[in-house]
């Protein structure tokens, strides 16, 4: 991946050439973000019989202890159980979807296809609990706050379960974090790509 650069001076210039100290602050952050990159390889897709084995594997997080990590509740928490962790790397999840899925109703009716939009989120709710167990993080909210070369696959449907991974990349000065994140249904591939995060308070 060739790496991307941003100096000093071209941060200035963002902030000078602003209406305001806020506005300009907001072009800063974004120069400075260009600047993070990572040699960190993608992991390989999970074979379909490594998928069946992690299905089956006893939860590091249950759902209960999900909820005491992230503040989603029913119908939006996406994540069931986490079946690995390595704690400031990454983790596995596990979201089994199921026809009463709330969303099928009307997407689409007589075809149920679980929305893309919804797929990010249970990838980005996973990379939420690799962030906000870091040290000095806890009690922080993670915000969504940018997707990079996301594709869609295959669709999500009625039945399927969804082994989320998030990896995650960087994070800069305890506020912004980025992540690899993919879903996989059995041995296939349904999503990838890179998601920031913002820690606020």
């Amino acid at each position: 991946m060739a790496k991307r650069g941003v100096s000093h001076e071209a941060c200035t210039l963002c902030v000078s050439m602003s209406a305001g100290v806020r506005h300009g602050f907001t072009v800063c952050l974004l120069a400075l973000w260009v600047t993070m990159s990572s040699d960190v390889s993608p992991p390989p897709l999970l074979s379909a019989e490594a998928a069946a084995q992690l299905a089956t594997a006893p939860p590091v997080f249950t759902t209960d202890q999900i909820l005491e990590i992230l503040p989603h509740r029913y119908p939006f928490l996406l994540v069931d159980r986490v079946v690995e962790y390595q704690p400031g790397q990454r983790a596995v999840g596990l979201k089994n979807v199921t026809f009463n899925e709330p969303f099928f109703q009307g997407h689409f009716p007589n075809r149920p296809i679980m929305p893309g939009v919804l797929i990010v989120e249970a990838m980005a709710q996973l990379g939420g609990i690799v962030l906000t167990k870091l040290p000095d993080v806890a009690g922080r909210l993670a915000l969504f706050a940018g997707i990079d070369g996301v594709r869609f696959r295959r669709p999500v449907l009625p039945g399927d379960q969804l082994l989320l991974s998030a990896n995650l990349l960087t994070i800069r000065q305890k506020r912004i974090g980025k992540m690899f994140c993919r879903a996989q249904v059995g041995g296939q591939l349904v999503t990838e790509g890179e998601l920031m995060f913002s820690l606020v308070d």
